[in-house]
């Protein structure tokens, strides 16, 4: 297995000129909890206008980073959040900050218009006339419970509710979890053609890799709280093949020295960074890999001691 990438360290741009701010940036964020560590050290860009997923084992350290983005938990080190630091100055940031957890959150008593009620009293940036567009798309009545709703009503609501807000980070953390392979499907191409702009960030938090490929800019995996893969889609498509070879040509392949090798279906699958297509090609089937073959390369799924993050 290959060493992680890290992007280069640059200076925090606090500014306050949203052309030239950076929507995340962070350095040598770390959290620990006694003993544990969940986040080590953490160098990190988001730019503004990308769509990032970020990907992990269980207790890889996700849940510790978007809380500590969201100005929900302590941390050290550098945190700069459009143009905030995220944990003094938490109730102006989120102003501009849409979150969305597990959809389940949603208190069951609660009825659809006073869904709207509730969001259009809290919230500066709610357009309640935004939300009730986007319900008129849907079968769900105003005057029902949330209790009342199917999983996937309660996603639409839910996504509702967060495409109504004029924010310019919205963070999901498996928005999706326990729908039905359809309605995450409606999820994310209702993320992507009513909500997404360019001058709107987005970051993705999920298990569903890739069903959510196609929607990303960027792909970030994180195990054992650091981040050991950040790169764009465009730069994935063009540094990264996959290799399908038979076991006749395997010594050959592996002397172009791939990133990982694996066994599947009587072939062998190998990772290249950066080799020639054209000579990959004399040896088997070359494709591009998926965010999936990318994950099993680069990500420790054995269970790790040293965090203490339960997502």
């Amino acid at each position: 297995m290959s060493a992680p990438f890290y992007l280069p360290r640059k200076t925090l741009k606090t500014n306050g000129d949203p052309s030239t701010m950076r929507c995340i940036e962070a350095h040598g964020l770390s959290k620990t909890f006694g003993k544990t560590v969940a986040l080590n050290h953490i160098d990190l860009q988001v730019e503004t206008g990308r769509i990032v997923g970020l990907i992990g084992p269980n207790g890889a350290g996700k849940t510790s980073l978007l809380n500590a983005i969201l100005g929900l938990a302590p941390y050290e080190g550098e945190l700069n959040v459009l143009g905030f630091n995220p944990w003094q100055q938490r109730a102006r940031l989120m102003e501009d900050v849409c979150f969305v957890a597990d959809v389940a959150i949603l208190p069951r008593w609660l009825r659809v218009n006073h869904s709207l009620d509730y969001m259009a009293g809290i919230h500066p940036r709610f357009n309640r006339t935004v939300a009730e567009g986007f319900l008129a798309k849907t079968t769900i009545q105003r005057r029902s419970k949330v209790g009342d709703l199917s999983k996937g009503m309660i996603a639409q609501l839910h996504l509702a509710l967060a495409m109504a807000i004029d924010a310019k980070l919205l963070v999901l953390d498996e928005p999706t979890l326990g729908l039905d392979l359809l309605y995450r499907k409606q999820f994310y191409e209702s993320l992507l053609n009513d909500f997404y702009d360019k001058d709107r960030t987005i970051i993705v938090a999920t298990h569903h890799i890739d069903e959510i490929q196609h929607i990303l800019t960027d792909a970030i995996f994180i195990d054992g709280g650091r981040l050991v893969f950040n790169q764009s889609m465009e730069d994935i498509e063009a540094q990264f093949s996959e290799l399908m070879v038979s076991n006749d040509l395997l010594d050959d392949a592996r002397a172009l020295n791939p990133l990982h090798t694996r066994h599947t279906f009587g072939r062998h699958l190998l990772l290249y960074r950066g080799a020639d297509p054209n000579v990959l090609a004399t040896l088997g089937d070359v494709r591009t890999p998926s965010l999936s073959d990318l994950f099993m390369a680069f990500v420790n799924n054995q269970p790790s001691a040293q965090t203490g993050d339960k997502q």
